[in-house]
């Protein structure tokens, strides 16, 4: 046990610079917070999972969500109205929603757009639900 602990701390001090450089909301920080939770949790195999569902948690970064905003403005997209709270998580409905692809320069290419009360969120196509809201 006193070992799992050990190399969990290890991970954990090896992980910490990578943390310092990442920008929050990207994959890169998806999958920092994801491989240490990981492997507090896990020890060296949930370090190992959580960096890749971290990662895949991961959407736009801080730095481009302007840039993509702005993207979405120049398209004219229509804004979907939604009765429920806009969140992270939140799943649209099945009809009525259109989305959109996010080109690749934003490099979420898994992911599709749309714009929600005023808002654009990036949806995962296969569930409907939002993994981030644009700010």
């Amino acid at each position: 046990m006193s070992k799992k602990i050990l190399f969990a701390g290890a991970v954990l001090a090896a992980l910490v610079p990578v943390g310092a450089f990442a920008q929050s909301g990207g994959a890169a920080a998806g999958a920092t917070t994801g491989a240490v939770g990981g492997a507090i949790v896990g020890g060296p195999v949930g370090a190992a999972i959580g960096g890749v569902t971290g990662a895949i948690v991961g959407g736009l970064a801080d730095q481009q969500q302007p840039q993509f905003r702005q993207y979405v403005v120049t398209q004219g997209v229509p804004s979907y109205r939604y009765t429920e709270e806009v969140r992270v998580g939140a799943t649209l409905p099945a009809s009525g929603v259109q989305y959109y692809e996010v080109p690749a320069e934003y490099g979420v290419s898994n992911y599709r757009y749309t714009v929600v009360n005023d808002t654009p969120v990036l949806v995962e196509p296969g569930t409907r639900r939002i993994v981030q809201i644009v700010r």
